[in-house]
């Protein structure tokens, strides 16, 4: 492939919390999530108002060729435009910042989910006996 300096290449590789730094995590700690993937990727970078970009679905990273997690392509001056750097490392910690939040108000939306209760018109998981801690009956 040719070098184009316009454009920006971003793995989800380079946002997994998993990973370390030498291993390939390229954003700090912070602004990484947990099984980052090309969706999520693809959905914080709009989140964040990058316009312009194309995905490339099963494609590895040269160093992790087992994964073929896809990759993103930017443009660094319509990032400019919409972000208002053209920096690849802004870029990365801006985009990983927006997925962290979006991961984390993910896990808070299903955790009151799970603590409302099952759906009005879900009978079995109605169905189940719910014993609270401090209603158990003692042996």
């Amino acid at each position: 492939m040719d070098h184009n300096p316009d454009r920006i290449v971003l793995w989800p590789g380079y946002f997994d919390a998993k990973n370390p730094r030498r291993a390939g995590r390229r954003v700090p700690k912070d602004a990484a999530v947990k099984n980052p993937d090309l969706e999520g990727l693809i959905l914080a970078a709009r989140t964040a108002g990058v316009k312009k970009m194309k995905r490339e679905e099963r494609i590895s990273h040269p160093k992790r060729p087992h994964a073929l997690e896809g990759r993103l392509w930017l443009s660094r001056k319509g990032a400019k435009e919409s972000i208002g750097t053209s920096s690849k490392e802004e870029i990365m910690q801006i985009i990983g910042g927006v997925w962290q939040k979006m991961h984390k108000d993910a896990i808070q939306a299903e955790k009151i989910s799970k603590k409302k209760g099952p759906s009005k018109g879900d009978r079995r998981a109605r169905s189940q006996r719910k014993v609270r801690n401090n209603q158990r009956k003692r042996r």
